[in-house]
């Protein structure tokens, strides 16, 4: 039983990881461009949180499918595709976790402006060390609220996860579709421990970003 908990628990880590990578740049990009685009892009980067997750594993199954030119791509520099692996589980949190990332970053580049950016260069920070020595430790609410959540959402997921990767043993069962197989096959006892357990998690995660904002005197918006 303990199984789904350790594989849930390593993909949300290592998606965690990946995706305070990904979400960093395209939050800078968001809060400080100009750009007529702008908000087009910042439209589909929250797409995940309106769109149901089926229909975002049904296309994320399709784009890496072995007959499509992406799926062959991806099959030709690694050997195997992407749908019903670990790999494949770890893309789809990433995509369908990525607004709780970038939203937090972005708010909390926005929010402390333009000014400590302007006195870094006036003593002659390149926008490179600026942006590691000022923008980024201001911002530390933002990436540590974007990697709870991250997290959290990625243990939570259920149906991208299920289309893309299905439910296979030590290899793409996590703990959410464990809770499922056993509500399905009646095993009562397996899945109160299990959803009984998320229960928990969940208020712990809620409760600790409300000490976060508490302490830190800062909130996503």
């Amino acid at each position: 039983m303990w199984d789904p908990v350790v594989l849930t628990i390593t993909l949300a880590g290592i998606a965690t990881v990946l995706l305070l990578v990904v979400a960093t740049p395209i939050a800078w990009w968001l809060a400080r461009s100009r750009s007529a685009w702008k908000e087009i892009i910042g439209a589909v980067v929250t797409l995940p949180l309106v769109l149901p997750p089926t229909v975002l594993g049904f296309y994320l199954l399709i784009a890496f499918s072995p007959n499509s030119p992406l799926g062959q791509g991806v099959i030709a520099v690694f050997g195997q595709g992407l749908p019903f692996t670990f790999e494949g589980l770890v893309l789809a949190s990433v995509v369908y976790s990525l607004p709780f990332a970038v939203q937090p970053i972005r708010n909390a580049f926005e929010a402390f402006g333009d000014r400590p950016l302007e006195v870094a260069a006036t003593l002659r920070a390149s926008p490179w060390n600026a942006f590691w020595t000022v923008a980024v430790p201001l911002a530390r609410p933002g990436f540590l609220a974007g990697a709870v959540l991250g997290f959290a959402h990625t243990v939570g997921e259920f149906g991208v996860v299920l289309m893309i990767g299905g439910n296979i043993p030590g290899e793409t069962k996590v703990l959410s579709i464990a809770i499922y197989d056993y509500v399905e096959t009646l095993q009562w006892t397996q899945a109160h421990i299990l959803a009984g357990g998320m229960l928990g998690f969940s208020f712990t995660v809620l409760l600790a970003m409300r000490l976060i904002e508490k302490r830190l005197g800062w909130s996503p918006r």
